[in-house]
């Protein structure tokens, strides 16, 4: 099989997994991006190693996982987060926790994920999935509002049988709809 960096359309996806119940589907995710042929890189927050192993998302994806900033591999003077959201021709993330939509609008760059979020000038698109409630919230509300207007897309959350066992608005959207929007996002 050939790899996706020779591919000559393939495009480097960073895939971004907060902390959500939801980040088992980042493995699909990671899986369906690599068979459309796009060279994919997991930046994964400390939530989210607690539903999904690096371990699994390096072998799917078949580079390094990005977790923790200080942890980054030595040997160039660009540090390894700012090289990544240089490479980036889409930042997805997938699932986007409440606490990671916060994290976001307000510009935090304490971790993996924040850093290469304020740091790459690719498309961002934004799949939450999170508890009704928490997705109807007014700060939800008010962050998802302010990432819109700094130009990020979202695709969902959608409505269905949550895992807290509500149901609502907070599932995130298919992960063929994900993989979909992304490759439509940087075709």
């Amino acid at each position: 099989m050939t790899s996706p960096r020779h591919i000559p359309s393939a495009k480097t996806i960073l895939l971004g997994v907060s902390g959500s119940i939801a980040a088992y589907k980042a493995a699909e995710i990671a899986s369906l991006l690599r068979k459309a042929g796009h060279d994919v890189h997991a930046v994964m927050t400390r939530r989210a190693v607690d539903f999904i192993t690096p371990l699994t998302m390096a072998t799917l994806t078949r580079n390094p996982v990005l977790c923790d900033l200080s942890e980054e591999k030595e040997g160039g003077w660009k540090p390894g987060h700012i090289e990544l959201a240089d490479r980036a021709d889409l930042l997805l993330i997938a699932p986007a926790s409440a606490s990671c939509l916060a994290r976001l609008a307000c510009g935090f760059a304490d971790d993996a994920l924040g850093a290469v979020a304020l740091a790459t000038r690719a498309p961002v698109l934004i799949a939450p999935a999170m508890n009704g409630n928490m997705w109807k919230h007014p700060a939800t509300v008010e962050n998802t509002e302010r990432l819109r207007l700094r130009g990020n897309e979202f695709i969902g959350p959608v409505e269905g049988m949550l895992a807290c066992g509500y149901e609502g608005t907070g599932r995130l959207a298919e992960v063929a709809d994900i993989v979909e929007k992304s490759c439509r996002m940087i075709a």
